[in-house]
């Protein structure tokens, strides 16, 4: 007899498999902060990281020193401002920033050893100075030239992790100090990597997303559109995290499907990200990413799991395994990393009228605008079909659904044929669109 913990393990167990297989010889590029070298979960990040790496997934790590290079400078004495987020700092810094980016990117080094894992530390990494700009002097600030590509992958071809102090040389040689985060993100960018990992020691989402709908709700994935327009709104968010919001915009904008920004203070959170169906940190994705396809027979056990909280809840009316197979060419679904996040239904009666139903979005995709994807999706198919209107049922979303364009309408109005399956106690109310 199948029991809620037997579903529940097999759930998590399947999602597992799909993301190895979807991710098995990509490339994921990921920012660790020198202040996870003090948490009492930081060798638990790097086991995480050595089993990602085991399963046949490339690993690039980049190594910020913020913290320790501040503390080398503080204890020698020399100054240094901050400019845009980034450490002006004279030449007489160098010397230090050197030794804490190398020790920094070492005990990272270290780390992986114990858990059997080849990493190099290498100057991968050609930079030019900053320069002067609008009269102000960066001094030893530098910025990404080149990156020594065939290098990278070499190392990342022999099964090694590349480690990336946030180091760059000049042709002559001359050292810069590189942002770790502008590193990353422009590593993740040029090696075309399947995803881009910030690792952070605060609740982002809680510093920006002012706007909620009520206490408990949770925002886990914006789009680049969405993203863009809260920055827009929001002018109160501290520098280093608009930064990393910034940054990430760029990346998706320059070719990244996804950058996951994730609380480092949180034992596993690599791996819940990765591999679990809700993750546990603040997506930004593509506004591209993600498709709409039919929905196959195999994929019914995913969409019920998918349909399951929305019947608890009263949202949905709940539908059998032999239903959904008997009415699955009906059914779209919208897929992200080979998860079904979406679904949506267009039942066909004649010419005159279709019918809307069905429509589920995965809570953590809530704010992704995947909802209006598929009813825009369906109303061309319906109009391809010379259908004159689509209708839908609804008992709690009629607000969403009015702001799609449909119009209050009577139930009369439907075809009898669906007025005799209505469940009269559900008092759903009717919303019709007209396509011509």
């Amino acid at each position: 007899m199948e029991t809620p913990k037997i579903l529940e393990n097999a759930q998590n167990i399947r999602s597992v498999i799909r993301y190895l297989k979807r991710f098995k010889n990509t490339t994921f590029v990921i920012h660790l902060p020198d202040s996870i070298l003090e948490s009492s979960v930081f060798l638990n990040h790097i086991s995480d990281i050595a089993l990602i790496h085991n399963a046949g997934i490339r690993i690039v790590l980049v190594a910020g020193a913020k913290k320790r290079i501040n503390c080398l400078l503080e204890s020698a004495g020399i100054l240094w401002q901050e400019k845009d987020g980034l450490r002006v700092s004279g030449e007489n810094a160098m010397p230090h920033i050197k030794m804490a980016s190398f020790d920094v990117a070492n005990s990272i080094m270290t780390a992986l050893a114990a858990e059997k894992i080849s990493a190099v530390i290498g100057n991968w990494v050609k930079a030019r100075g900053k320069g002067i700009i609008d009269g102000f002097d960066y001094e030893s600030c530098g910025e990404i030239d080149q990156l020594d590509l065939p290098s990278i992958h070499s190392v990342l071809e022999n099964n090694f992790i590349p480690i990336f102090p946030c180091l760059g040389w000049s042709s002559s040689g001359r050292p810069y100090n590189i942002s770790s985060i502008d590193l990353a993100k422009e590593i993740a960018i040029q090696l075309k990597s399947e995803k881009l990992f910030f690792l952070n020691d605060y609740e982002l989402e809680a510093i920006f997303l002012e706007k909620k709908a009520h206490e408990n709700e949770s925002i886990n994935a914006l789009s680049v559109q969405n993203l863009e327009a809260i920055l827009k709104e929001n002018r109160a968010i501290p520098i280093h995290a608009a930064r990393l919001l910034n940054l990430a915009l760029e990346a998706c904008k320059k070719g990244l499907e996804r950058v996951h920004l994730i609380d480092q203070r949180i034992d596993g959170v690599i791996l819940n990200e990765l591999f679990s169906e809700l993750g546990s940190g603040l997506m930004i994705y593509d506004d591209n990413y993600g498709a709409i396809r039919s929905m196959d027979l195999e994929d019914v056990a995913d969409v019920l799991s998918l349909m399951r909280p929305f019947v608890k809840k009263g949202i949905l009316l709940e539908r059998s395994e032999v239903q959904l197979k008997e009415l699955h060419g009906d059914f779209v679904v919208y897929e992200i990393d080979g998860a079904i996040r979406a679904c949506a239904a267009l039942h066909v009666y004649g010419e005159e009228q279709g019918e809307i139903a069905a429509v589920v979005v995965d809570e953590r995709y809530n704010k992704a605008g995947i909802g209006i994807k598929l009813i825009d999706f369906l109303k061309k198919k319906a109009r391809g079909l010379g259908i004159a209107s689509l209708f839908v049922l609804t008992t709690q979303t009629a607000d969403w659904f009015e702001k799609q364009g449909f119009k209050p309408d009577i139930l009369e109005s439907i075809p009898l044929a669906k007025q005799e399956k209505i469940d009269k106690n559900r008092k759903s109310k009717v919303f019709r669109l007209e396509l011509v």
